[in-house]
């Protein structure tokens, strides 16, 4: 059994009577320098955390498998803590969690924030740009500072989003005697924490000209950046539809183009993640751009061509297929991978392409739709409508044991 202590800045004399126990009846102590020297003298070995952590992790709990260990943390150990690795690597029963106050829960006490109304973004080991996937006129949001370089690079990322005018509390050493406070705007914003400890409130508050990108499918085809590969905005929404994302769910998505697909099956939710697979170098580094500025920046881009590139991934609970469905053995590459109810999208433009999903469809059933869009455009000085390519959109549901 180990044991996971969250400590604050206060330190000791915040701890509870229980942690104390703990801390004082452990044979060995892990942590970081500075959470270690937050603890008094005791008989206990120190052991302070590798770097990097997370490869050594396994093999420094075997070597002390035998011993009482106590693994300090920050605040509350399963709040982006190491409390939630240990439990990943070693089950729920073999971990004993004591949490302290959460630098959330610290920061929204003194703003005199709703916790549950605040969406929480950390920059520890994180990309910046997954802030961006948060940013909404009137939502409080709450950044993971990751040093003292946060707050200035959080203010850049709202005012090239559209966000100068928010307002940024940023909380320093919170519950220490230290504890601080700064605030200003983004667009404004030139102040330098005291200390890498920090937290950066957000009031979002979007320039009149700034259009918020909807969490619901369908983005303007203007959102993406692309060279005319784009499955559009119509079409991607009744085909995000049929993949039916889930949190906690995988997509491939085959013939990527400009990653559209992907990337908006991630925005569903945090929990969803995505392979965008394409075999264009120049598309391939568009999707990555897209990606960050969407706020998905953890979307993985596979390049190569299908269904070679589709080797060795894990397994989807969902594919989209939007380009290359004529390609030998690739449908039967991605509906032997899909996990059993996962779902298969196939958007067909061409008599070609449609004739393969047709011969599927027939094998396999599932709902076959064609879809045909008009646009209003000038037609000399009047207006009328202009056909784009119909698309067929198959999708089906895998039922079996594969």
């Amino acid at each position: 059994m180990i044991t996971v202590v969250g400590i604050g800045a206060d330190g000791w004399d915040g701890l509870p009577a229980r942690s104390r126990r703990a801390l004082e009846a452990a044979e060995i102590l892990m942590g970081s320098i500075r959470q270690l020297g937050l603890v008094p003298a005791s008989v206990a070995e120190r052991v302070v955390w590798p770097s990097p952590l997370l490869p050594a992790l396994p093999a420094l709990l075997e070597k002390y498998a035998d011993h009482d260990v106590c693994v300090l943390a920050s605040g509350d150990p399963m709040f982006y803590g190491i409390g939630s690795t240990l439990v990943r690597l070693l089950g729920a029963s073999r971990v004993r969690v004591l949490p302290h106050l959460s630098s959330l829960s610290l920061a929204c006490a003194r703003l005199g924030w709703p916790v549950e109304q605040v969406e929480v973004v950390s920059l520890v080991g994180r990309a910046p740009a997954a802030l961006n996937a948060a940013l909404l006129p009137g939502r409080r949001i709450v950044v993971l500072g990751a040093g003292r370089g946060s707050p200035s690079l959080v203010a850049g990322l709202l005012a090239g989003q559209g966000y100068g005018p928010s307002p940024m509390t940023v909380l320093s050493d919170l519950g220490a005697e230290s504890e601080s406070e700064l605030r200003g705007t983004a667009d404004g914003w030139t102040e330098s924490p005291p200390s890498s400890l920090n937290v950066i409130a957000i009031e979002c508050v979007a320039e009149p000209d700034t259009e918020p990108p909807a969490r619901v499918p369908g983005l303007p085809d203007t959102a993406f950046e692309h060279d005319g590969q784009l499955t559009k905005r119509e079409v991607r929404a009744v085909s995000l539809s049929r993949l039916a994302p889930v949190p906690g769910e995988l997509l491939w998505d085959v013939g990527a183009g400009a990653g559209s697909i992907a990337i908006e099956w991630m925005r569903s939710h945090p929990a969803c993640a995505a392979v965008a697979v394409e075999s264009r170098g120049d598309r391939a580094a568009a999707i990555r751009r897209n990606a960050d500025v969407l706020g998905v920046p953890s979307l993985r881009v596979v390049e190569g061509k299908a269904p070679a590139a589709l080797d060795g991934l894990p397994a989807p609970d969902a594919v989209f297929v939007g380009g290359g469905a004529t390609a030998p053995g690739l449908l039967d590459r991605c509906w032997a991978a899909l996990r059993p109810g996962g779902r298969l999208v196939v958007n067909a433009v061409t008599l070609e392409s449609e004739a393969v999903v047709a011969g599927w469809y027939a094998r396999l059933g599932g709902d076959l739709v064609r879809l045909a869009v008009q646009r209003a455009s000038p037609v000399g000085s009047f207006t009328g409508w202009r056909a784009a390519m119909p698309v067929t959109v198959w999708s089906v549901t895998r039922k079996d044991q594969p």
